[in-house]
C-alpha cells in the first residue's frame, strides 16, 4: 500500500455469486442501496440471502419490516432452507414493538404512526442492534405514511444522514406500488446504488425473470439485463455474457472426425475456435453427423457437451448405437454430457450460462447445439436474438472450442427456408446436406458451401448412413440444382454408393 493513501475497502457480499459478478466483486460498503422491483419480483428473498450472507460471517445485521410479518419472513426463509437465527427481525407492523414501554396506547398500527416517530423508532433500534447491514422493508409504507411526497423524501434524505460514518450497509426494498408504479428518480438521486428486478410474463411458458444495476456511484459494473431464476436457496443471477472479457490462447488445430472422406471435405476437419453450421432438412443426417464429431472427441480424451432441445436423450443413444457409436460408455465415464433443454423453461442468460459452466468447469472442448431452432424457441420475445446468438458464439470461439449449430431447414423437398433466423454468415464453416433421387432412390448429398478457416472441397459427394456408421462417396458430377434445393443427378451410376456387403 502506498503511504498515505487509504486501503481500498473491500467489497460486500450480496449472497448471489452471479449478481456479486455483475456489481464486480459485491457492493461498496457503507452506502445506501435501493433494491426495487414489482411484487413477485424475488426482493424478499434477495435481502434475506444478502442479511444471511452477513450472518455467516459473523456480522450483525437487521431486517426492519413495516409491511411483512415476523411469521411471513419465516416462511420465505424456509422455503429456501434456511433459519433466521443471527437476523435481528424489527417488525413495526406489531403493536407492541412499535409503541414500547412508556408509549401512548392509543396507536395500535403502524401505518397509523407519525411518519417523524417511526422513523426515529427506526434509528432507535438501529443504535441498539449496532448492525453492520441493515435491509429496511418497504419504503412503499413510508409513502402512506408521509402522505405528501416531498414530506416523504425528506424523510428518507434524514434516514440516510442517520446512516452515514456509521460502518452499515443499507438496502432500502421498494416494490413500486406508489407513484402508479413508476420509479421515484429523487430516491434514485439520494442512493449510492440502484438494483431493478423485473418479472416478465410470456404468451406461453412460466415467468421470465431479469434484473437491472441502474447506478452504482464511482464503480464500474455490468451494465444491461441479466437473467435470473429463483430456486431454493436464493437467486441464481445469469451474469449477461460479454465475449470480449473471454480470450483464451489456443492453437487453431482441425478436429478430425475419424472418417478420412468426410475430413477431407474440411481439409481435415474443424479448426479449433471456429463455429460449424450444418444444414439440411428433417432426416437428412446433420445430427448423426455431428455425432461422428463428438465421438472422436471424446475417443481422443476431450471433453464434449451436447445441448439437446429437439430430440429425447434416450432417442439419440438409441440412434447413435446404431450407427456403431457408443456415447454411453463416454458419458458414463465423464467425457461427455448431453442435456435436454425445455425451450419453454429456459432463459437465453441461462442457456447461455449452462455452456459458459461447462467450459468452466469441465473445460470441454466441443459444444453441439441441437438445433437453432430450439434455441430460438427459447427466445419467443428477445428482441436482439441474433446478437445473442453472436455473443454466445464469438465467447465460445475465443475459448478455442470447437461449436457445431444444427439449423433443420422447413420442408423436405423443393425449395427450402433456413428457417427463424439466417446465422449463416455468423459460422465459418457451413455444411449443407440434401436429398436427391437417382435410380430410382432418395438419396442423400453432402457439400460443403464455405470454410473461413481454409480450404475446403467445392464437390459434392454422396453421404450413406447405416450400422457401420457414416459414408462418403466419390465425387459426383452431372448434377443439377442442388442450391436450389431439389437436386438432380444425371451421371453414371457407378459413383453411387450401395449397401454395403456383410460376410456371413
Amino acid at each position: 500500500m502506498t503511504e498515505g493513501k487509504p486501503a481500498r475497502s473491500a467489497r460486500v457480499s450480496t449472497g448471489s455469486p452471479g449478481l456479486d459478478s455483475v456489481l464486480r466483486g459485491g457492493l461498496p460498503p457503507n452506502r445506501v442501496y435501493l433494491l426495487e422491483g414489482a411484487p413477485g419480483s424475488g426482493k424478499t428473498t434477495l435481502a434475506l440471502r444478502y442479511l444471511l450472507d452477513g450472518v455467516g460471517k459473523g456480522e450483525r445485521v437487521l431486517y426492519v419490516t413495516l409491511s411483512e410479518t415476523a411469521e411471513e419472513l419465516q416462511a420465505v426463509a424456509e422455503s429456501h432452507g434456511w433459519g433466521l437465527e443471527g437476523v435481528d427481525l424489527f417488525e413495526l407492523a406489531s403493536a407492541n414493538e412499535v409503541l414500547g414501554e412508556g408509549r401512548e396506547q392509543s396507536v395500535l398500527h403502524s401505518w397509523e404512526l407519525e411518519l417523524g416517530g417511526t422513523v426515529r423508532l427506526i434509528q432507535e433500534k438501529v443504535d441498539e442492534v449496532q448492525p453492520t447491514r441493515i435491509v429496511f422493508d418497504s419504503l412503499s409504507e413510508m409513502r402512506l405514511l408521509a402522505q405528501d411526497p416531498l414530506r416523504y423524501r425528506r424523510q428518507v434524505l434524514a434516514l440516510k444522514q442517520f446512516f452515514a460514518g456509521r460502518n452499515i450497509t443499507v438496502v432500502l426494498v421498494d416494490d413500486l406500488t406508489g407513484e402508479n408504479g413508476q420509479r421515484d428518480a429523487h430516491l434514485h438521486s439520494l442512493c449510492h446504488g440502484v438494483i431493478t428486478l423485473e418479472r416478465l410474463t410470456l404468451e406461453f411458458g412460466p415467468a421470465r425473470r431479469r434484473l437491472q444495476v441502474q447506478k452504482l456511484r464511482g464503480v464500474n459494473f455490468v451494465a444491461g439485463f441479466h437473467d435470473f431464476t429463483i430456486q431454493e436457496g436464493g437467486l441464481e443471477v445469469y451474469p449477461r455474457l460479454i465475449a470480449a472479457e473471454h480470450h483464451a490462447p489456443f492453437a487453431g488445430d482441425p478436429t478430425p472426425s475419424g472418417v478420412p472422406e468426410l475430413d477431407r471435405l474440411l481439409a481435415g476437419g474443424p479448426l479449433r475456435g471456429t463455429t460449424t453450421l450444418v444444414t439440411g432438412p428433417a432426416g437428412a443426417g446433420k445430427t448423426t453427423l455431428t455425432l461422428q464429431y463428438v465421438y472422436a472427441a471424446c475417443e481422443r480424451g476431450e471433453s464434449a457437451a451436447l445441448f439437446e432441445f429437439d430430440e429425447r436423450i434416450g432417442t439419440l443413444l438409441v440412434r447413435a448405437a446404431a450407427m456403431g457409436v457408443d456415447l454411453q460408455k463416454h458419458i458414463d465415464s465423464g467425457a461427455l454430457t448431453i442435456s435436454q433443454i425445455d425451450p419453454a423453461e429456459v432463459s437465453p442468460g441461462q442457456f447461455a450460462w449452462m455452456i459458459r459452466r461447462e467450459v468452466t468447469e469441465r473445460s470441454v472442448r466441443m459444444v453441439v447445439i441441437d438445433s437453432l431452432s430450439g434455441y430460438v424457441a427459447a427466445m419467443p420475445q428477445e428482441q436482439q436474438l441474433i446478437l445473442q446468438v453472436h455473443e454466445l458464439l464469438s465467447y465460445l470461439n475465443q475459448q478455442g472450442l470447437v461449436t457445431f449449430l444444427i439449423n433443420p431447414q422447413s420442408g423436405l423437398v423443393g425449395s427450402m427456408a433456413t428457417g427463424l433466423l439466417n446465422i449463416s454468415y455468423v459460422a465459418d464453416a457451413v455444411v449443407l446436406i440434401r436429398f436427391f433421387e437417382a435410380e430410382g432412390r432418395v438419396r442423400k448429398a453432402i457439400s460443403v458451401i464455405k470454410n473461413r478457416g481454409g480450404a475446403h472441397e467445392d464437390t459434392i459427394r454422396e453421404l450413406r448412413i447405416d450400422s457401420g456408421g457414416i459414408r462418403i462417396g466419390e465425387p459426383l458430377t452431372n448434377f443439377r440444382g442442388v442450391m436450389t434445393g431439389t437436386p438432380e443427378y444425371a451421371g453414371e451410376p457407378h459413383p453411387l454408393m450401395e449397401p454395403r456387403v456383410v460376410e456371413s
